[in-house]
């Protein structure tokens, strides 16, 4: 082991909160209704097939995942910090979420992309379980994202367009 990694979990997850993710829900129905989960662990796997990744640790939501055969994601806007939050295990006083319901997918409604997926694979990984899942459900908006770094919320300010990207 590095000398680095020595100094433990914690440095770790500093050094890796270097890396500015966006911030997801995602969401499984079960006989009890719809259960959803804040998540950062979430990454485009394949283009053909196309193909997602969520990571999950010991969590009520990997449960519904390795019991279940779908799940969705909603991609957050910077306008929905108190969603992450709620999900994220601090409960919102008086907040009650609305699903929208796309076929046998749940997604909470305003986010910037709705990803709906049926469960190809599951990779246990460390302490983390990586469920692949199958695009069968897909849209989106345009929008400003939700961010998180450094173990906060942000949000994107560039003064770049998209023109300057090659496809």
């Amino acid at each position: 082991m590095s000398t680095a990694l020595r100094t433990g979990p914690h440095r770790f997850r500093a050094a890796m909160g270097r890396f500015a993710t966006g911030v997801t829900v995602v969401t499984t129905r079960t006989g009890d209704g719809v259960h959803g989960m804040t998540a950062n662990g979430f990454l485009s796997v394949s283009l053909d097939p196309p193909l997602i990744l969520v990571s999950l640790g010991a969590c009520a939501m990997a449960g519904h995942l390795q019991r279940g055969d779908h799940y969705a994601v909603t991609v957050l806007s910077e306008d929905q910090e108190t969603l992450s939050r709620h999900f994220g295990g601090r409960p919102q006083p008086g907040l009650s979420v609305e699903f929208a319901h796309r076929g046998e997918y749940s997604f909470v409604p305003g986010g910037l992309a709705e990803i709906g997926c049926r469960i190809a694979d599951r990779h246990p990984a460390g302490d983390h379980v990586l469920f692949i899942g199958e695009v069968e459900h897909l849209d989106y908006r345009d929008g400003t994202p939700l961010l998180f770094y450094t173990g906060a919320y942000r949000s994107l300010h560039v003064g770049l367009t998209e023109d300057v990207f090659f496809y």
